[in-house]
């Protein structure tokens, strides 16, 4: 095995699948191995580059195995799948990661720290309790309409659907409370999260050149801080606004340009962020205008919503200049 040049590894939470391969691409062995053999395993192979599919436990595995003098690259799957020859299976998985990672211009994906992935954990935590809340709201709104109890939807009314509960017959009343209950249990935990992320933005001074864009606040801010890469792992904005799914998707051929809906290819958190600050943004302009040129230009000719998605865009570009160079935002200069 001394010639092993690149090995693909195919995690799984019991069973993982090997497969070295040379220099040249030869194929050196193909193994199966146990959860608990896998470090033993690449402690007595020679350095070598080491390729895993980008997932929830390729970070852990990649600072494990790095410790032991591999070289570690993680690949996003969607990459991996055109090298996956007919038939699916581990040993399959294995070998196209490995021919993957071998390619030249290929793009990796760059392996988090402890540090990074426990800062991410609160936004994780808060997407969670904020689903369940929603499906607490529309779980009560939808049994009240079954006694003919309709109210507008929206944040704003849940306190008046949640008085209407007095108007359902007793036997549902006490059932319809255990749900009352657990939303309060939910808005106190979520509270908790929204002063845990106020608490970090106010350490972060990063986080706070961050918050002078428009439309970022403290949990966007934060979340940037926690889940984006660093600025250098990008050439330009462009680039760091594709890796977010924020630009159009590319049907182009014969020379000509098609562009279609937004990719929608990357980091979802902060892409939903980055929309819902735009969106605010958007809407305080149609109401109140604004001293950006740019955006009351595109108001006046385009739709609200691909307004919305452009501003998303401008704004992670903005970011990582912020990221990159320092400095806080500028708003653009009203035409004289």
């Amino acid at each position: 095995m001394s010639g092993v040049g690149t090995i693909g590894l195919d995690l799984a939470k019991h069973v993982f699948q090997v497969h070295g391969s040379s220099v040249s691409g030869a194929v050196i062995f193909r193994k199966k191995l146990r959860r608990d053999q896998v470090l033993k395993f690449f402690a007595t192979q020679p350095a070598s580059t080491v390729a895993m599919e980008a997932c929830a436990s390729s970070h852990h595995w990649g600072r494990e195995i790095a410790k032991l003098g591999h070289q570690i690259r993680l690949i996003a799957p969607a990459y991996v799948k055109p090298f996956v020859k007919r038939q699916k299976n581990d040993a399959a998985d294995a070998e196209a990661i490995c021919e993957a990672a071998q390619r030249p211009t290929m793009r990796f994906v760059a392996i988090k720290t402890e540090e990074q992935q426990a800062a991410s954990l609160v936004f994780r935590a808060r997407d969670l309790l904020v689903r369940q809340r929603t499906q607490i709201i529309n779980a009560i709104r939808g049994h009240l309409a079954e006694f003919g109890i309709v109210v507008a939807k929206g944040p704003c009314h849940v306190a008046k659907l949640l008085g209407r509960i007095a108007d359902t017959p007793a036997m549902a009343q006490s059932i319809l409370q255990l749900l009352v209950d657990q939303l309060q249990s939910l808005d106190e935990k979520i509270a908790h999260l929204d002063r845990e992320l106020a608490h970090r933005v106010k350490a972060d001074t990063e986080a706070k050149r961050l918050m002078t864009i428009p439309g970022i606040g403290p949990v966007t801010a934060t979340a940037l801080v926690a889940l984006a890469p660093t600025a250098q792992a990008f050439e330009k904005g462009r680039d760091f606004a594709a890796w977010l799914g924020l630009t159009p998707l590319q049907r182009s051929t014969g020379g000509k340009q098609k562009l279609g809906e937004t990719s929608r290819m990357g980091e979802r958190t902060l892409r939903r962020l980055l929309i819902i600050g735009a969106s605010a943004a958007v809407r305080w302009a149609k109401r109140k205008g604004s001293s950006n040129p740019w955006l009351m230009n595109m108001l006046n000719r385009k739709p609200p919503m691909l307004v919305t998605v452009a501003l998303a865009n401008k704004m992670a570009r903005i970011v990582w200049a912020l990221m990159a160079r320092g400095g806080t935002y500028r708003a653009p200069a009203m035409a004289s």
